[in-house]
């Protein structure tokens, strides 16, 4: 019941932590799809295996490092470059790094396993290394990146909480006043909505996924 009333009394100022945690997510996991897509396409080409393996292990070893510490080691970095250090840069940044793992390893999976003799029947049609891979090699591979791009997105939603200890706007805030103050009504809505997006995100780009597959992959 206080939850309920906590809500009920506070509709805008969700609404706007919501918008501030939706930008975040917006924002970093955009450039870690850029980042991560590109650089899977990168490695993924032939005779790269040993730069595969040095990046897709430095981007595992990413994941293993508490959010809490990488904020605090990103926090004297970009002081040091003179950029912000606290609230959304540091957040972006961190969030972009974390959602390497997964975009990653599916985008260099999903290129690797493109079946040999489709790419050879390209070749024949006199299709170039670019056009085998914008018209054979990404199509088909689509279905596994937006399984890691969704994957990544769901991770990020529940790190995005708590950059608040640095300063980051979001729906960590009322987790955060609420641990401060002991006030459960607050927590529990800062999760409950924090749950409900990660919940909408993975559904929409399940949509998404299901859009952009080639049809001969759908089952």
């Amino acid at each position: 019941m206080e939850v309920w009333q906590y809500i009920n009394g506070h509709w805008i100022t969700i609404g706007n932590w919501t918008l501030d945690h939706l930008w975040l997510i917006f924002v970093s996991n955009s450039l870690a799809v850029f980042i991560g897509v590109s650089l899977g396409i990168f490695i993924a080409g032939k005779g790269r295996e040993e730069i595969a393996d040095t990046v897709l292990y430095l981007a595992g070893i990413m994941m293993t490092i508490p959010s809490l510490a990488l904020f605090g080691l990103l926090m004297p970095l970009l002081s040091a470059l003179d950029l912000p250090s606290i609230g959304f840069l540091p957040a972006v940044i961190a969030l972009i790094l974390y959602g390497q793992l997964p975009i990653l390893r599916n985008t260099y999976t999903a290129i690797r396993e493109v079946d040999p003799a489709m790419i050879e029947a390209g070749r024949g049609m006199g299709m170039t290394p670019r056009q085998i891979l914008l018209k054979i090699k990404l199509p088909l591979a689509v279905p596994v990146i937006m399984a890691g791009l969704r994957n990544a997105v769901v991770i990020n939603i529940g790190i995005a909480t708590i950059a608040v200890f640095i300063g980051a706007r979001g729906l960590g805030v009322p987790i955060f006043r609420g641990l401060r103050t002991s006030r459960m009504d607050m927590i529990i809505t800062g999760a409950i909505f924090v749950s409900i997006l990660a919940l909408l995100a993975d559904g929409l780009l399940a949509l998404a996924e299901k859009k952009f597959t080639p049809e001969g992959l759908k089952k």
